[in-house]
């Protein structure tokens, strides 16, 4: 597929992605942001496109795990603890964090520090809701090499914090 046909192809489905971005989002400037990233993604990956499949199938496939992966992006977000749009967030069945939990909190975030970059980097990207692929992709390493290290990490802070529960 040449490049005008790829372009034609992708701006001919324009309007029923927009449909299906609507249908995934249920807001329009929702929609409007994922058909754009959307977009961008299939133009910016045309060479990963084989010849022999399903343009159509591949495009909306790219939407799809687009809004997948924002989606748990946000959630892990939610769940950390403090979102930058919402303030701290609260702990389950409390109106504010107990002092135990905020001094785990406090202990868990000195022991992550305290990681050496190598480590510390992916871990931190990691529980931030980036993929391990995303990441490799980031730092410019193997696959293999971010998964051991966030193994790694995890490994050494359960030892290091043993006795610290956030219950």
């Amino acid at each position: 597929m040449t490049q005008l046909q790829f372009d034609t192809a992708l701006l001919g489905m324009q309007n029923k992605l927009h449909y299906y971005a609507l249908s995934l989002t249920s807001d329009h400037e929702k929609a409007s942001d994922l058909l754009q990233e959307t977009l961008l993604k299939a133009l910016s990956n045309r060479d990963k496109f084989s010849e022999n499949t399903n343009f159509k199938a591949w495009v909306y496939t790219i939407m799809k795990n687009t809004f997948i992966n924002d989606y748990r992006r946000k959630v892990k977000s939610k769940n950390s603890l403090s979102d930058p749009q919402n303030g701290p967030t609260l702990m389950q069945g409390s109106d504010c964090p107990s002092p135990e939990s905020a001094y785990h909190s406090a202990e868990i975030t000195r022991s992550i520090s305290q990681l050496s970059d190598d480590y510390r980097i992916p871990f931190t990207m990691f529980l931030e809701g980036y993929k391990y692929k995303e990441i490799a992709d980031e730092l410019d390493l193997p696959l293999g090499t971010v998964k051991s290290r966030i193994f790694f990490t995890r490994k050494r802070l359960e030892k290091v914090l043993m006795g610290y529960s956030m219950n």
